[in-house]
């Protein structure tokens, strides 16, 4: 987590190159370093916290760490559209490179034990080459299917990708601020920031309310996942229909409450109900398959808004498009093995 931090510090940093039209091509490595960074860390800090908190505390951990989540999102988005609305972008790039040194500073005071690297041996060169262990990771999901809904829940969150393409765009085109001293430039970012504000309540308020209900019961926490895509689903069909930007903010605030909770009780039955030692890898494989359905979401958005459709058809469009997960997760509810409570 640490490295991954550092890396990400200096790769920000980077951006600041980018200076001309003709330079534009060096964000495209430099966000794939970043985002291969965060493949790395949030796999890794997922696994360790049933090493931090028992299995009672999981839940509110877990409830916890979106909450900090969704406030640095609240901040940024709302602070980092007023920085580069009046300080310009390279204020915003620093401020963002210098946030994840101070999360390695954090991350370097803590202390924890993880049993499955107690005995391991020190990593050596070959091992990076060494595919087995995914190979065992595979398999150790495959042959535990209570676990299996939950690495694909994320994969799920149909909206997600979609959501980088059409909050920047309602933002910049649709409800972009106007008023004394704001050019159109910087009323675009504060639009988008607005709406990603609203991003953030919606993730910070979810879990809340929703971890409340469900508390360490399975069943429940399952369902959660359940009316969490039914909300996004609702969230996005009103976010089409909205006139203000206030209205679009409060319908991504409701979407997003409802796919923050979806990631909370996703991540809290992988963490109850996977061995320590595979912990990691299926944590890798529930970020992985996410990942790729954001950015093929993301693209076919981005490909739909090339050929003249709106970002409000597209955004109604993703909601709709969210009753395929809450289809097959209803299914899975059905299932026996999905409903047993039965820890690996």
């Amino acid at each position: 987590m640490i490295a991954a931090d550092l890396i990400r510090f200096v790769v920000v940093l980077l951006m600041l190159l980018v200076r001309s039209k003709s330079a534009v091509w060096l964000v495209y490595p430099l966000l794939l370093a970043e985002t291969t960074m965060a493949a790395f860390f949030e796999p890794a800090r997922n696994a360790v916290i049933p090493n931090i908190a028992s299995s009672e505390q999981v839940l509110v951990a877990n409830t916890l760490s979106s909450a900090t989540w969704s406030v640095n999102l609240l901040i940024g988005a709302s602070i980092g559209g007023v920085v580069a609305a009046f300080l310009g972008r390279d204020a915003t790039f620093l401020l963002n490179a210098f946030s994840f040194l101070a999360s390695a500073a954090l991350i370097s005071g803590m202390r924890f034990e993880e049993p499955h690297a107690a005995g391991a041996a020190p990593l050596r060169l070959k091992d990076l080459v060494d595919f087995s262990p995914v190979a065992e990771g595979i398999a150790y999901i495959r042959s535990h299917r209570t676990i299996l809904p939950a690495v694909f829940a994320k994969a799920g969150e149909l909206m997600v990708g979609p959501s980088w393409v059409i909050f920047t765009v309602m933002g910049a085109r649709e409800f972009a601020v106007h008023g004394r001293g704001i050019d159109p430039a910087g009323g675009a970012m504060l639009g988008m920031s607005i709406l990603l504000g609203g991003r953030g309540i919606g993730a910070l308020v979810g879990p809340l309310i929703a971890a409340r209900w469900a508390g360490k019961n399975d069943h429940r926490l399952r369902l959660g996942i359940l009316f969490g895509y039914l909300t996004i689903a609702f969230g996005y069909c009103l976010l089409g229909a909205s006139r203000t930007v206030w209205m679009a903010a409060g319908c991504a605030m409701l979407a997003h409450a409802g796919g923050s909770t979806v990631w909370v009780f996703s991540t809290t039955l992988l963490q109850l109900h996977t061995e320590d030692r595979f912990r990691g890898r299926v944590f890798s494989a529930d970020l992985g398959l996410a990942s790729f359905t954001f950015a093929s979401t993301a693209y076919i958005c981005g490909r739909f808004l090339d050929a003249g459709f709106s970002a409000r058809v597209l955004a109604t469009a993703t909601g709709v498009l969210m009753l395929i997960p809450v289809l097959l997760l209803a299914s899975a509810l059905r299932s026996a093995r999905w409903r047993s409570d039965v820890a690996v």
